[in-house]
C-alpha cells in the first residue's frame, strides 16, 4: 500500500508539472490592473505548449498566436486611444483573465536610492498617504534581483491600484511624477519602479553595451564567471578575517554590557565619530557596543545636562552610568539629542555605552566631531577620540552587490520589462557614480542608448534627476566630485529627447535622501509636458550657453531663462560664482544680473578667463533662478582636470 501512495504522488506531480507546462501564461509584467501604452503597437507574449494556439481578445481586438518549438508566443495589439478598464482574455487549452485594464501612459521610474526613497519617508507622508486615492494611477514594483545573464522572469509582483494603502512604500519620486502628469494630461498613468539602492550605472547596462565602451573591453569575461555564491562565501570571510568568529546571537543586553563595571578588556577600540565601515569593518551590519570613560570634576558638575551624539545608522540605545538616557529605533537621519537626568553624573569616573543596531548601509555614527559631545551647562566636553567596541551580533547579510560587475540589475531588472510598451523614463541616480563622475559622460549616455535599442521603441523621453546639493558647504572654492558628475548629467542633454530636473536648491547637507520628493516629481513632470507631450513651457531653470570677458569682467548668458532671470536674495547679488585667471587659481566673485546675462568679476582676478558657478557638493548659497522659479545649473566654462578625471570601475 505505502508502494501504491508513493506512485500515486508521482503520477500526481507529473501530471500537474505537464498542466503546467501546458497552460498558457503571459509575462510577470502583465497582471489585473495594468496600464498599456495608448496610441502605439503594444506587444503581449508570453509561454505555452510548444506549437499550442491560442487567442487573445482585447478591447474589441482579436489575435490569434501559435507557440514556437520554444513555448513562446506573441502578439501585437494595434494603436488604442487612452479608456477603459477593459478585460483581456487569453484562450488555449486554459483560459487566462486579465481584469480592469485601462489604456494610458507607461513610465519606468528607475535608479538608485533617491528614485527607490517610498512616499512613506518623504515631506508631510501621512497628509500624503491619506490622499493618495487614484483610480487611474497603476503602480508595479520591480522586485530586487540580479543575474549574470538576461533574466525574463520578474517574480511574484503585480500591478496595483494607486491607494493608500499601495503608494505607502512606492517610489516618492514616481508617485509625485506620476500624480501632477496625471493631473496635467488627464489620461491613466502607468508607473514601473525597478530600483536598487546604492547602485552605479553600470551594473543598469547590459553586457554586450559595456563592453563595447574604453576600459569595460575585458569585463565580459568577469561577467560571465560571476558567481553570487562565491561572492557571498568571500564577502563572510573577508569580515571574519577582521574580527574572528561572527557572532549569530545577541548577547550584551543579557549580560548588560552598559554597566560602567563590564569588564572591557576583551573591547577593541575605534576612533569615533565614525561609520565602521570607514574604518576597516567591511560587511559588517549587525549589532555593535560602544563604550567611553571619562572624568568630572567639582566644577564640572551641573544640573542641565546635554549629550549630543549626531546622527546614527540605523537604531540605537544610550545608558550614561548604565541609566537608559535615550534610544531610536530606524532613525537614521534623526540626531541624537538627550538630557541626561540631574543627578546622575558623578565627580570621578563616568561612562557612556551605546549599542547600535545596523541593518542596512554604513554602520555607526554618521556626524562630525562638532556633534559629538556632552553639554554641562555652558561647559563643553568634546567625546571624539577613542572609544571600546565590542560586535555583539552580525547578520547574514553577505550576498553580492548587484555592484560587482557590470549589468547584474539590467538582466535582472530591465531586461524582463521589455519590449512591454511604455512612454518614457525617469531616472535618478548618480551618487554611487561620483567616484569616476568625469566617465558618467560616457557610461550614462551609452546606457539611454542601451535601453532604446533594445526596447525598439525608438528614442522614447528620458528625463534625469540631476545631483541634489549634499555635504557641509566648502569656505573656499575648490573641487568636488559632485560637482563633476552634476557636469556629466548636463553633458547627457545633448542627447535626443532628454530632459534634466535641478535639484541644487532642494538637497540637504546632512542626508543625501531628500524629503522633497514633491518638487523632484513636479520638475521632472515640467520636464516631460515639453519633452514628452510636446507643450510650450518654461520647464528648466538657466542653463550656461556662453561667455564673454569684457573690461575684466564676464559677462554669462544662459538659455532657458522663460520669462527673465531672478536672484532670491534681498541684496541683489548672485551667489555661488567664482572666477580664475591664467594661474588657474578661483577665487569667490561678486555677480549681479543684467537684463539677460549675470556680469561676474573677482577683485583679485584682473583678468578671468574661467568662471565656474555651483561648483561644489553643496553650493548652498545658491540664488539664480528664472522668474518662473526654477533654478540654475551649476557649470563651468573651463575644461581643466579634475578629480575624477582617468578615474573607472575597479579604482
Amino acid at each position: 500500500m505505502r508502494l501504491l501512495k508513493i506512485l500515486i504522488l508521482i503520477t500526481a506531480l507529473v501530471y500537474c508539472n505537464q498542466q503546467s507546462i501546458a497552460n498558457v501564461n503571459v509575462a510577470d509584467i502583465f497582471s489585473d490592473n495594468m496600464v498599456l501604452q495608448r496610441n502605439q503597437k503594444v506587444k503581449v507574449w508570453g509561454s505555452a505548449e510548444p506549437g499550442e494556439k491560442l487567442t487573445l481578445s482585447f478591447n474589441g481586438q482579436r489575435h490569434k498566436a501559435k507557440a514556437d518549438r520554444t513555448g513562446e508566443w506573441s502578439v501585437t495589439l494595434a494603436p488604442m486611444t487612452a479608456g477603459g478598464p477593459f478585460n483581456m482574455s487569453i484562450n488555449g487549452k486554459n483560459e487566462v483573465l486579465l481584469q480592469n485594464i485601462l489604456i494610458g501612459d507607461v513610465w519606468v521610474c528607475s535608479g538608485q536610492s533617491n528614485m527607490q526613497w517610498p512616499v512613506s519617508k518623504s515631506n508631510n507622508a501621512e497628509k500624503e498617504i491619506l490622499n493618495a486615492d487614484y483610480p487611474e494611477i497603476r503602480l508595479y514594483t520591480v522586485p530586487k534581483q540580479l543575474n549574470n545573464v538576461p533574466e525574463e522572469k520578474l517574480g511574484s509582483a503585480s500591478w496595483q491600484v494607486c491607494t493608500p494603502e499601495s503608494v505607502t512604500d512606492f517610489s516618492a519620486v514616481g508617485y509625485f511624477f506620476g500624480r501632477d502628469l496625471q493631473s496635467e494630461i488627464d489620461v491613466p498613468i502607468g508607473l514601473i519602479s525597478s530600483n536598487w539602492g546604492g547602485t552605479c550605472v553600470e551594473t543598469w547596462t547590459s553586457k554586450e553595451s559595456i563592453v563595447k565602451l574604453p576600459k569595460y573591453e575585458g569585463f565580459a569575461e568577469r561577467i560571465d564567471n560571476f558567481n553570487a555564491e562565491e561572492i557571498e562565501e568571500r564577502n563572510r570571510n573577508t569580515l571574519r578575517g577582521i574580527i574572528g568568529e561572527l557572532p549569530e546571537e545577541e548577547k550584551g543586553l543579557e549580560k548588560q554590557w552598559m554597566k560602567p563595571e563590564s569588564d572591557r578588556a576583551s573591547w577593541g577600540t575605534i576612533n569615533l565619530p565614525t561609520y565602521w565601515e570607514d574604518a576597516g569593518y567591511k560587511q559588517l551590519d549587525g549589532i555593535v557596543w560602544f563604550s567611553y570613560d571619562f572624568r568630572l570634576e567639582n566644577d564640572d558638575i551641573h544640573p542641565k545636562v546635554f549629550l549630543n551624539l549626531g546622527r546614527i545608522s540605523n537604531s540605537d540605545i544610550t545608558w550614561v552610568n548604565g541609566q537608559k538616557v535615550g534610544g531610536i529605533e530606524w532613525g537614521s537621519d534623526t540626531e541624537r539629542f538627550y538630557t541626561i537626568p540631574e543627578q546622575l553624573l558623578e565627580v570621578g569616573q563616568n561612562n557612556i555605552t551605546i549599542r547600535v543596531d545596523n541593518r542596512w548601509g554604513k554602520g555607526g555614527f554618521a556626524s562630525g566631531s562638532e556633534n559629538f559631545f556632552l553639554k554641562l551647562g555652558k561647559n563643553i566636553i568634546q567625546l571624539s577620540g577613542e572609544w571600546n567596541f565590542k560586535v555583539d551580533k552580525v547578520y547574514d547579510k553577505f550576498k553580492a552587490s548587484p555592484n560587482e560587475v557590470p549589468s547584474l540589475l539590467y538582466n535582472a531588472m530591465i531586461n524582463p520589462l521589455i519590449p512591454f510598451g511604455i512612454k518614457g523614463v525617469i531616472w535618478y541616480q548618480g551618487e554611487n557614480n561620483t567616484p569616476r563622475a568625469k566617465e558618467y559622460a560616457v557610461t550614462f549616455p551609452n546606457m539611454i542608448r542601451n535601453w532604446r535599442e533594445n526596447w525598439q521603441q525608438g528614442d522614447f523621453p528620458f528625463l534625469f534627476v540631476q545631483l541634489a546639493n549634499f555635504t557641509k558647504p566648502q569656505a573656499t572654492p575648490g573641487n568636488s566630485n559632485w560637482a563633476e558628475l552634476r557636469e556629466s548629467q548636463l553633458k547627457t542633454l545633448s542627447v535626443k529627447n532628454t530632459g534634466m530636473a535641478v535639484t541644487i536648491d532642494i538637497g540637504e547637507a546632512d542626508d543625501i535622501h531628500p524629503t522633497n520628493k514633491q518638487e523632484v516629481g513636479k520638475r521632472l513632470m515640467l520636464s516631460a509636458l515639453n519633452v514628452a507631450y510636446g507643450k510650450d513651457i518654461v520647464y528648466s531653470g538657466p542653463i550656461y550657453k556662453s561667455m564673454v570677458v569684457k573690461e575684466g569682467k564676464a559677462l554669462v548668458s544662459f538659455d532657458h531663462i522663460g520669462s527673465g532671470l531672478m536672484v532670491k536674495s534681498k541684496h541683489g547679488y548672485v551667489n555661488e560664482f567664482e572666477v580664475a585667471g591664467k594661474d588657474g587659481t578661483f577665487h569667490w566673485a561678486k555677480a549681479e544680473i543684467d537684463g539677460d546675462k549675470v556680469v561676474v568679476w573677482s577683485d583679485r582676478v584682473e583678468d578671468p578667463i574661467a568662471v565656474r558657478f555651483g561648483w561644489s557638493n553643496n553650493p548652498a548659497e545658491l540664488n539664480l533662478y528664472n522668474k518662473e522659479g526654477l533654478p540654475a545649473s551649476p557649470f563651468r566654462t573651463d575644461d581643466w582636470k579634475g578629480v575624477t578625471d582617468s578615474k573607472s570601475f575597479d579604482d
